[in-house]
């Protein structure tokens, strides 16, 4: 029995997926669990396995299609089952359905060409060309290059009329230059200046020394890489914040001692104390968390006539990975301990590295931290991820030198750059916000004792 295979729904906001690629195609043997085809939300990548076994009788899509989720995407069974009531573009009327069949119906000249003359192949190193005998020699009498031809028969051959066309619109070689012309590739432009516009051999050779000269001029080596849904995603996101907000960037930085000194301790204990692997990012987040509860106006939303404060902190967390730059969210931090915080951030790392997050947790975030400290960043500007009015950047640790009872004493700094929308909050409380957040990390010990 025929089974279709439909677009999953990966979160109840996604209502399209981009179809990236086909594992299988029409013909193959499927078994259980074997991928048929990858497909793209706006954030993350996906494979799509098999649950029957069978043939792939047909696919509905192709690569690079915006799917509806839900939709038939493809089918699997056995040969000679029929898929008609399972493809999705079947909806014309009766009427539409016969006439697109008499409009796809070859020209008469194109039936008989097809009926009196097997098709010749040539392989040019570059492409196939396909050209019927009778194009062929109408090509070799007139000193025609049939590469120059656009194709109009079935199947993308070249036909008689296309060639008669040729002719008429050139160009047409000399018997000399046509040898000439031998294994150089088609090229437009070529001016003919022999007897009614032919082609010579002086022509040939002026085309091929300009093109011999505009490679030794100039002939920069570059390749064109086509951008994945996930890096337009970003691009337009990035474009569209910076367009429509009012950033400005604080920095400062605050004494990693007690942090360090604490990671330190959980890091012995930890199996003691069934423990995660504690990071300093972590604790950040937890004292982010902890330090937004009075700072609601960093806590919110920015809707162009009204602010949305959150009374819980929804913290999105930064991930890079390889399709792009992702943001889970942590929901409700300012509830978790620390021990859940860093159980939880690094379950959607994983998920997001791996493609399988559900994109209801690439959103709703009230407040991002990016972590560029690990690359040895001193310093940078984190761009805003509107509505969100606020997002903190975390910087490598570095030594510098403070002055302790007289004397000057080195200690590790971690700085810290706090991007805000200026359309929602003044520099005066950013900052305040920014002092008291260094006041907990400087005192992480106290802050876990609340």
């Amino acid at each position: 029995m025929a089974t279709p295979v439909i677009m999953p729904r990966q979160g109840l906001s996604v209502e399209s997926c981009v179809l990236t690629e086909w594992k299988k195609e029409v013909g193959d043997r499927v078994e259980k669990g074997d991928v048929l085809f990858t497909y793209e939300t706006d954030k993350a990548t996906f494979e799509e396995e098999s649950e029957v076994e069978g043939v792939f009788l047909a696919k509905f899509f192709e690569e690079g299609d915006d799917v509806p989720v839900l939709t038939n995407v493809c089918v699997i069974g056995e040969e000679g089952e029929s898929i008609d009531e399972f493809n999705p573009h079947q909806e014309g009327t009766p009427e539409e359905e016969e006439t697109e069949g008499e409009a796809a119906q070859p020209a008469v000249e194109e039936i008989e060409e097809e009926k009196v003359e097997v098709t010749e192949t040539t392989d040019t190193g570059d492409d196939i060309i396909k050209i019927s005998p009778r194009a062929r020699r109408l090509a070799e009498k007139n000193n025609l290059d049939y590469r120059h031809a656009t194709p109009t028969g079935p199947g993308g051959r070249i036909i008689e009329r296309d060639m008669e066309k040729l002719l008429a619109e050139g160009p047409v070689f000399t018997p000399a230059a046509k040898e000439g012309y031998g294994d150089m590739p088609a090229r437009e432009g070529i001016t003919g200046t022999g007897l009614g516009g032919r082609v010579t051999t002086a022509d040939l050779e002026r085309a091929g020394q300009a093109e011999v000269e505009e490679k030794t001029v100039a002939e920069p080596e570059f390749e064109d890489v086509k951008l994945t849904n996930i890096r337009k995603i970003i691009a337009e996101s990035m474009h569209h914040s910076l367009a429509s907000t009012a950033q400005l960037t604080l920095n400062t930085s605050f004494d990693a001692t007690n942090i360090l000194s604490f990671r330190k301790q959980v890091k012995e204990n930890r199996e003691e104390l069934s423990l995660e692997n504690i990071t300093i990012n972590d604790m950040i987040l937890f004292a982010v968390s902890r330090t937004l509860l009075n700072h609601k106006d960093l806590n919110a939303h920015f809707l162009d006539d009204k602010m949305r404060i959150f009374k819980d902190v929804h913290l999105g967390v930064a991930v890079d990975t390889e399709r792009g730059l992702m943001v889970p969210t942590i929901f409700e931090a300012n509830r978790k301990t620390l021990n859940q915080i860093s159980r939880e951030v690094k379950a959607r790392i994983e998920e997001c590295r791996t493609g399988s997050i559900n994109p209801d947790y690439l959103q709703g975030a009230t407040f991002t931290v990016t972590n560029l400290g690990t690359l040895d960043i001193e310093s940078f500007t984190p761009v805003l991820n509107p509505p969100q009015t606020g997002i903190l950047g975390v910087n490598t640790i570095v030594q510098r030198v403070k002055e302790v009872d007289g004397e000057l004493v080195y200690y590790p700094a971690m700085g810290l750059s706090l991007t805000f929308d200026h359309r929602a909050i003044d520099g005066a409380p950013a900052a305040r916000f920014l002092k008291e957040l260094k006041t907990n990390l400087e005192n992480f010990s106290i802050i876990m004792a609340k």
